[in-house]
Protein backbone atom coordinates (compact mmCIF):
# COMPACT_ATOMS: atom_id res chain seq x y z
CA UNK A 1 0.00 0.00 0.00
CA UNK A 2 1.29 3.41 -0.80
CA UNK A 3 -0.36 6.40 1.30
CA UNK A 4 -0.78 10.15 0.96
CA UNK A 5 -1.05 12.58 3.79
CA UNK A 6 -2.58 15.44 3.09
CA UNK A 7 -3.59 18.40 4.89
CA UNK A 8 -5.99 21.10 4.12
CA UNK A 9 -3.61 23.26 2.32
CA UNK A 10 -2.73 19.89 0.16
CA UNK A 11 -6.20 19.02 -0.68
CA UNK A 12 -6.46 23.20 -1.34
CA UNK A 13 -3.87 22.72 -4.22
CA UNK A 14 -4.95 19.48 -5.45
CA UNK A 15 -5.09 19.68 -9.43
CA UNK A 16 -5.54 18.19 -12.43
CA UNK A 17 -3.18 17.83 -15.26
CA UNK A 18 -2.47 16.23 -18.70
CA UNK A 19 0.71 14.63 -19.76
CA UNK A 20 1.32 13.04 -23.22
CA UNK A 21 4.65 11.67 -22.14
CA UNK A 22 3.08 9.76 -19.13
CA UNK A 23 0.45 8.44 -21.57
CA UNK A 24 3.44 7.21 -24.15
CA UNK A 25 4.80 5.54 -21.43
CA UNK A 26 1.74 3.84 -19.90
CA UNK A 27 0.83 2.37 -23.43
CA UNK A 28 4.04 0.35 -23.71
CA UNK A 29 2.32 -1.41 -20.79
CA UNK A 30 -0.41 -2.17 -23.40
CA UNK A 31 2.11 -3.59 -25.61
CA UNK A 32 3.84 -5.64 -23.19
CA UNK A 33 0.67 -6.92 -22.02
CA UNK A 34 -2.14 -7.13 -24.28
CA UNK A 35 -4.56 -8.97 -21.61
CA UNK A 36 -4.41 -5.80 -19.28
CA UNK A 37 -7.27 -3.89 -21.13
CA UNK A 38 -9.10 -5.30 -24.04
CA UNK A 39 -10.23 -1.83 -25.07
CA UNK A 40 -6.91 -0.78 -26.12
CA UNK A 41 -6.85 -4.12 -28.58
CA UNK A 42 -8.01 -2.26 -31.64
CA UNK A 43 -5.32 0.90 -30.81
CA UNK A 44 -2.62 -1.89 -30.38
CA UNK A 45 -3.12 -4.00 -33.51
CA UNK A 46 -2.96 -0.27 -35.37
CA UNK A 47 0.52 0.81 -33.92
CA UNK A 48 2.28 -2.94 -33.83
CA UNK A 49 3.16 -2.86 -37.82
CA UNK A 50 4.29 1.12 -37.59
CA UNK A 51 6.71 0.02 -34.74
CA UNK A 52 9.19 -2.29 -36.75
CA UNK A 53 11.83 0.68 -37.22
CA UNK A 54 12.29 0.86 -33.39
CA UNK A 55 14.34 -0.65 -30.48
CA UNK A 56 11.48 -1.71 -28.92
CA UNK A 57 13.63 -4.21 -26.97
CA UNK A 58 14.99 -0.97 -25.41
CA UNK A 59 11.17 0.38 -25.33
CA UNK A 60 9.82 -2.60 -23.60
CA UNK A 61 12.16 -2.94 -21.03
CA UNK A 62 11.19 0.40 -19.31
CA UNK A 63 8.62 -2.09 -18.04
CA UNK A 64 9.40 -4.05 -15.43
CA UNK A 65 8.08 -7.48 -14.40
CA UNK A 66 5.46 -6.08 -12.14
CA UNK A 67 4.79 -3.68 -14.45
CA UNK A 68 6.25 -0.13 -12.77
CA UNK A 69 7.87 2.21 -14.64
CA UNK A 70 10.62 4.63 -13.94
CA UNK A 71 9.80 7.91 -12.67
CA UNK A 72 11.92 9.83 -14.72
CA UNK A 73 9.77 8.88 -18.09
CA UNK A 74 6.47 10.22 -16.05
CA UNK A 75 7.73 13.80 -14.88
CA UNK A 76 5.14 15.45 -12.80
CA UNK A 77 3.50 18.39 -15.30
CA UNK A 78 4.59 21.89 -13.89
CA UNK A 79 1.20 23.17 -15.80
CA UNK A 80 -1.48 22.15 -16.96
CA UNK A 81 -1.00 21.42 -20.53
CA UNK A 82 2.47 20.82 -21.21
CA UNK A 83 3.87 19.80 -24.80
CA UNK A 84 5.35 16.51 -25.20
CA UNK A 85 8.51 18.46 -26.20
CA UNK A 86 8.87 20.44 -22.70
CA UNK A 87 7.67 16.90 -20.96
CA UNK A 88 10.48 15.59 -23.00
CA UNK A 89 12.71 17.95 -22.34
CA UNK A 90 12.25 17.62 -18.76
CA UNK A 91 13.47 13.43 -18.90
CA UNK A 92 16.05 14.31 -20.31
CA UNK A 93 17.97 16.64 -17.60
CA UNK A 94 17.26 13.85 -15.56
CA UNK A 95 20.92 13.55 -13.37
CA UNK A 96 22.06 10.19 -14.16
CA UNK A 97 21.98 9.39 -10.26
CA UNK A 98 18.30 9.78 -10.49
CA UNK A 99 17.89 7.86 -13.76
CA UNK A 100 20.14 4.75 -12.23
CA UNK A 101 18.00 5.48 -9.17
CA UNK A 102 14.19 4.97 -10.94
CA UNK A 103 15.60 2.64 -13.41
CA UNK A 104 16.77 0.22 -10.44
CA UNK A 105 13.78 0.89 -8.14
CA UNK A 106 11.20 0.25 -10.74
CA UNK A 107 12.82 -3.14 -11.35
CA UNK A 108 13.49 -4.21 -8.21
CA UNK A 109 13.83 -6.77 -6.50
CA UNK A 110 15.02 -8.17 -9.36
CA UNK A 111 17.71 -7.31 -11.76
CA UNK A 112 17.58 -5.00 -14.69
CA UNK A 113 17.11 -6.14 -18.37
CA UNK A 114 20.04 -6.52 -20.08
CA UNK A 115 19.22 -3.43 -22.45
CA UNK A 116 19.30 -1.27 -19.09
CA UNK A 117 22.96 -3.16 -17.99
CA UNK A 118 24.34 0.43 -18.05
CA UNK A 119 22.25 1.44 -14.93
CA UNK A 120 23.13 -1.52 -12.76
CA UNK A 121 26.77 -1.36 -13.92
CA UNK A 122 27.66 2.14 -15.53
CA UNK A 123 29.43 4.72 -14.81
CA UNK A 124 27.44 8.15 -14.94
CA UNK A 125 28.59 8.80 -19.03
CA UNK A 126 27.22 5.44 -19.41
CA UNK A 127 23.70 6.22 -17.71
CA UNK A 128 23.69 9.66 -19.42
CA UNK A 129 24.34 7.82 -22.78
CA UNK A 130 21.28 5.63 -21.75
CA UNK A 131 18.97 8.01 -20.79
CA UNK A 132 19.49 10.38 -24.26
CA UNK A 133 18.87 6.97 -26.51
CA UNK A 134 15.48 6.31 -24.31
CA UNK A 135 14.20 9.76 -24.86
CA UNK A 136 15.10 9.78 -28.13
CA UNK A 137 13.01 6.42 -28.75
CA UNK A 138 9.80 7.73 -26.74
CA UNK A 139 10.26 10.96 -29.12
CA UNK A 140 9.95 8.67 -31.92
CA UNK A 141 7.97 5.98 -30.66
CA UNK A 142 4.78 8.86 -29.32
CA UNK A 143 4.94 10.03 -33.41
CA UNK A 144 3.92 6.86 -34.81
CA UNK A 145 1.86 5.08 -31.98
CA UNK A 146 0.44 8.40 -30.11
CA UNK A 147 0.62 11.39 -31.65
CA UNK A 148 -1.91 10.74 -34.21
CA UNK A 149 -4.50 10.20 -31.84
CA UNK A 150 -4.04 12.25 -29.39
CA UNK A 151 -6.50 14.78 -29.92
CA UNK A 152 -9.33 12.40 -29.17
CA UNK A 153 -7.33 10.94 -26.42
CA UNK A 154 -7.16 14.31 -24.60
CA UNK A 155 -10.85 14.64 -24.79
CA UNK A 156 -11.43 12.24 -23.29
CA UNK A 157 -9.15 13.25 -20.42
CA UNK A 158 -10.31 16.69 -20.27
CA UNK A 159 -14.31 15.16 -19.78
CA UNK A 160 -13.04 13.26 -16.80
CA UNK A 161 -10.95 16.25 -15.33
CA UNK A 162 -14.87 17.96 -15.81
CA UNK A 163 -16.64 15.08 -14.23
CA UNK A 164 -13.93 14.84 -11.28
CA UNK A 165 -14.15 18.61 -10.09
CA UNK A 166 -17.76 18.76 -10.01
CA UNK A 167 -17.37 15.97 -7.71
CA UNK A 168 -14.65 17.77 -6.09
CA UNK A 169 -16.40 21.10 -5.59
CA UNK A 170 -20.10 18.93 -4.62
CA UNK A 171 -18.83 16.74 -2.16
CA UNK A 172 -14.85 17.35 -1.58
CA UNK A 173 -12.68 14.62 -1.38
CA UNK A 174 -14.24 11.72 0.00
CA UNK A 175 -16.28 12.46 -3.28
CA UNK A 176 -13.15 12.96 -5.62
CA UNK A 177 -12.03 9.47 -5.18
CA UNK A 178 -15.07 7.65 -4.43
CA UNK A 179 -15.48 6.38 -7.63
CA UNK A 180 -12.00 6.94 -9.09
CA UNK A 181 -10.92 3.44 -8.87
CA UNK A 182 -11.70 0.18 -6.46
CA UNK A 183 -7.63 0.97 -5.07
CA UNK A 184 -8.44 4.10 -3.70
CA UNK A 185 -9.31 4.85 -0.31
CA UNK A 186 -9.92 8.05 1.20
CA UNK A 187 -10.03 7.91 4.94
CA UNK A 188 -9.14 10.87 8.00
CA UNK A 189 -7.19 12.60 5.76
CA UNK A 190 -4.99 10.15 4.27
CA UNK A 191 -5.35 8.82 0.27
CA UNK A 192 -5.12 4.94 0.52
CA UNK A 193 -3.95 3.10 -2.82
CA UNK A 194 -4.25 -0.47 -2.32
CA UNK A 195 -2.42 -3.94 -4.10
CA UNK A 196 0.40 -2.18 -4.86
CA UNK A 197 3.93 -3.46 -4.47
CA UNK A 198 5.82 -1.10 -2.62
CA UNK A 199 4.56 0.36 0.69
CA UNK A 200 5.54 3.54 1.94
CA UNK A 201 3.63 6.90 3.16
CA UNK A 202 3.94 9.64 1.66
CA UNK A 203 3.75 13.35 3.32
CA UNK A 204 2.21 16.10 1.10
CA UNK A 205 3.54 18.96 3.31
CA UNK A 206 2.40 21.79 1.22
CA UNK A 207 3.18 20.08 -1.94
CA UNK A 208 -0.39 19.34 -3.34
CA UNK A 209 -1.60 16.70 -4.74
CA UNK A 210 -2.00 16.39 -9.00
CA UNK A 211 -4.15 14.01 -10.56
CA UNK A 212 -3.04 12.96 -14.00
CA UNK A 213 -6.11 11.13 -15.66
CA UNK A 214 -5.06 8.30 -18.34
CA UNK A 215 -6.40 6.11 -21.51
CA UNK A 216 -3.82 3.79 -21.14
CA UNK A 217 -3.66 3.52 -16.77
CA UNK A 218 -5.28 0.46 -16.04
CA UNK A 219 -5.02 1.32 -12.44
CA UNK A 220 -3.76 3.82 -9.99
CA UNK A 221 -0.06 4.45 -10.55
CA UNK A 222 1.58 6.90 -7.95
CA UNK A 223 5.28 7.15 -8.40
CA UNK A 224 7.45 4.34 -7.23
CA UNK A 225 9.68 6.74 -4.85
CA UNK A 226 9.03 7.92 -1.85
CA UNK A 227 10.74 10.82 -2.53
CA UNK A 228 8.61 12.31 -5.34
CA UNK A 229 5.70 14.67 -4.98
CA UNK A 230 2.64 12.81 -4.45
CA UNK A 231 1.29 12.36 -7.70
CA UNK A 232 -1.53 10.15 -9.15
CA UNK A 233 -1.85 8.62 -12.28
CA UNK A 234 -5.47 7.03 -12.55
CA UNK A 235 -7.67 5.40 -14.91
CA UNK A 236 -9.75 7.72 -16.62
CA UNK A 237 -13.47 7.40 -17.44
CA UNK A 238 -15.09 7.06 -21.06
CA UNK A 239 -12.44 5.19 -22.68
CA UNK A 240 -14.07 2.68 -23.73
CA UNK A 241 -16.27 5.32 -26.50
CA UNK A 242 -12.22 5.98 -27.66
CA UNK A 243 -11.81 3.41 -30.11
CA UNK A 244 -15.18 1.67 -30.51
CA UNK A 245 -17.94 2.21 -33.72
CA UNK A 246 -19.75 5.49 -32.89
CA UNK A 247 -23.62 5.20 -31.76
CA UNK A 248 -25.79 3.12 -34.51
CA UNK A 249 -28.44 5.30 -36.33
CA UNK A 250 -31.37 3.61 -33.82
CA UNK A 251 -33.08 4.78 -31.44
CA UNK A 252 -31.24 3.79 -28.12
CA UNK A 253 -27.93 5.02 -29.03
CA UNK A 254 -26.55 6.92 -26.34
CA UNK A 255 -28.49 5.87 -23.99
CA UNK A 256 -32.01 7.72 -24.80
CA UNK A 257 -35.56 5.70 -25.12
CA UNK A 258 -37.28 5.11 -28.49
CA UNK A 259 -39.96 6.90 -27.41
CA UNK A 260 -37.94 10.17 -27.88
CA UNK A 261 -37.17 9.81 -31.29
CA UNK A 262 -40.67 11.19 -32.46
CA UNK A 263 -40.12 14.23 -30.08
CA UNK A 264 -37.10 15.07 -30.73
CA UNK A 265 -35.75 13.57 -33.65
CA UNK A 266 -33.16 10.98 -33.37
CA UNK A 267 -29.59 13.25 -33.18
CA UNK A 268 -31.47 15.19 -30.26
CA UNK A 269 -32.37 12.15 -29.10
CA UNK A 270 -28.85 10.70 -28.69
CA UNK A 271 -27.29 14.17 -27.81
CA UNK A 272 -29.52 14.26 -24.73
CA UNK A 273 -28.83 10.72 -23.99
CA UNK A 274 -25.40 11.53 -24.10
CA UNK A 275 -25.39 14.51 -21.88
CA UNK A 276 -25.63 12.60 -18.10
CA UNK A 277 -21.97 14.33 -18.19
CA UNK A 278 -21.02 17.64 -18.84
CA UNK A 279 -19.26 17.54 -22.09
CA UNK A 280 -17.78 19.98 -25.09
CA UNK A 281 -19.11 20.24 -28.73
CA UNK A 282 -15.94 18.71 -30.06
CA UNK A 283 -16.26 15.86 -27.49
CA UNK A 284 -19.30 15.07 -28.68
CA UNK A 285 -18.96 15.42 -32.48
CA UNK A 286 -16.39 12.84 -32.31
CA UNK A 287 -18.52 10.38 -30.11
CA UNK A 288 -21.69 10.55 -32.96
CA UNK A 289 -18.97 10.65 -35.88
CA UNK A 290 -20.73 13.47 -36.90
CA UNK A 291 -19.27 16.93 -37.32
CA UNK A 292 -19.07 20.09 -34.77
CA UNK A 293 -21.50 22.38 -36.82
CA UNK A 294 -23.91 19.55 -36.50
CA UNK A 295 -23.61 19.15 -33.01
CA UNK A 296 -23.79 22.70 -32.25
CA UNK A 297 -27.05 23.33 -34.56
CA UNK A 298 -28.96 20.80 -32.32
CA UNK A 299 -27.64 22.23 -29.06
CA UNK A 300 -28.86 25.13 -30.00
CA UNK A 301 -32.03 24.04 -29.97
CA UNK A 302 -32.19 21.66 -27.08
CA UNK A 303 -30.69 24.53 -25.24
CA UNK A 304 -33.49 27.12 -26.39
CA UNK A 305 -36.00 24.18 -24.99
CA UNK A 306 -34.44 24.42 -21.49
CA UNK A 307 -33.30 20.61 -21.67
CA UNK A 308 -29.64 21.27 -21.59
CA UNK A 309 -27.46 24.22 -19.59
CA UNK A 310 -24.30 25.49 -20.66
CA UNK A 311 -21.35 26.52 -19.07
CA UNK A 312 -17.78 27.89 -19.72
CA UNK A 313 -14.44 25.81 -18.81
CA UNK A 314 -11.38 27.27 -19.77
CA UNK A 315 -12.00 27.72 -23.51
CA UNK A 316 -14.64 24.96 -23.70
CA UNK A 317 -18.42 25.43 -23.34
CA UNK A 318 -19.56 22.52 -21.75
CA UNK A 319 -22.84 21.28 -22.42
CA UNK A 320 -25.48 18.60 -19.98
CA UNK A 321 -28.80 17.84 -19.30
CA UNK A 322 -30.54 20.51 -17.42
CA UNK A 323 -33.27 18.88 -14.36
CA UNK A 324 -35.92 19.33 -16.99
CA UNK A 325 -33.65 17.22 -19.63
CA UNK A 326 -33.16 14.58 -16.88
CA UNK A 327 -36.57 13.92 -16.36
CA UNK A 328 -37.44 13.65 -20.25
CA UNK A 329 -34.72 11.02 -20.69
CA UNK A 330 -35.05 9.39 -17.83
CA UNK A 331 -39.31 9.22 -19.21
CA UNK A 332 -38.03 8.04 -22.69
Amino acid sequence: MISFELGVEDLADTRFAVSPLSETVLSLRVLHDPGLSAVHLPWRRSVLGALGGLDMGLLMSLVAVRLTLPDFVTPRPTVFDPSFEDELAVARRTPPALVRRDLLAAHAPGRVPRPLDAAQDGDDAAVAALRDRICALLRRYWELAVEPLWPRMRLVVEADMTYRARRLAVGGARQLFADMHPSLRWHEGVLHIDKMNDRHRVKASGRGLLLVPSVFAHKPAPPVSALEAPSLIYPSRGVATLWGPGPGPGPDAGGAGAALVPLLGAPRARLLGLLAEPLATVELARRLRVTPSAVSQHLRVLHAAGLVTRARQGRQVLYRRSPLGDGLAAAG
